[in-house]
């Protein structure tokens, strides 16, 4: 009896035995997939991570391109723009110049046409010659001796005379209220005179020397001067 619940026992022990190797061997297999399938799906987020921080260091590169690219395009607009201005202030330059030329050359072909005008026109003065400038006195007699001592011959003084006496009366107070005109010779500005000296304001000798130069400059003589006068009502 004994024996035979041994053998049983046995058996029974062998039984349980192998039933719970046939489990574990199964429990194992199911971990192992179980495992297999972890390590597959980290496997998957890694790559999947990987492709992502690839695709944005590629964006953040092409930034960067991008932004590099229109930093160029800006300097070099700004290098356009300023050529652009550059050349823009050489060509006003250029101008303002051209313009100022063209200003005097006028200005010095008009005051030559003038000067050949009055000379071809003018007149040897046909009428009564003083024999000296002891004939006048006052703002005359000094502008007759300061004619002469210009360079004018006393044949040109009766052409000083009616000039400036249709022009001051040889006043050399005199003031225009329109103009402004100031003195013997009406100039305009009056501070003109100040060229010759500073008391332009009341000296007749100074406002004389300044009138004689500005018809010995514009007109040649005094009668030069005086034959423009009488067709222009200026000089």
């Amino acid at each position: 009896m004994s024996r035979l619940w041994s053998r049983f026992g046995a058996r029974t022990a062998a039984v349980a035995l192998l039933s719970v190797g046939v489990a574990g061997g199964f429990y194992l297999g199911e971990d192992r997939k179980t495992q297999q399938q972890g390590l597959t799906a980290q496997v998957g987020l890694q790559a999947d991570q990987a492709e992502y921080d690839h695709q944005h260091e590629r964006q953040a590169e092409q930034r960067i391109t991008s932004a590099r690219q229109r930093a160029t395009e800006y300097r070099g607009k700004l290098r356009a723009a300023e050529a652009a201005k550059e050349a823009a202030e050489r060509a006003r330059e250029a101008e303002a110049a051209a313009a100022s030329r063209k200003k005097e050359r006028e200005a010095a072909e008009k005051k030559a046409a003038e000067k050949a005008a009055a000379t071809k026109t003018s007149k040897p003065y046909d009428g009564p010659v003083p024999a000296s400038c002891s004939e006048y006195s006052g703002n005359r007699e000094t502008g007759c001796a300061l004619m002469i001592n210009a360079g004018f011959g006393i044949d040109q003084f009766p052409c000083l005379d009616k000039l400036w006496n249709k022009e001051s009366g040889w006043n050399h107070k005199a003031q225009n209220p329109s103009t402004g005109a100031y003195g013997i010779p009406q100039s305009y500005p009056g501070s003109k005179m100040g060229s010759v000296a500073d008391d332009w304001r009341t000296n007749p000798a100074t406002q004389i020397k300044w009138g004689l130069g500005y018809i010995k400059g514009r007109y040649n003589t005094p009668c030069g001067a005086w034959n423009y006068f009488q067709n222009n009502h200026t000089y």
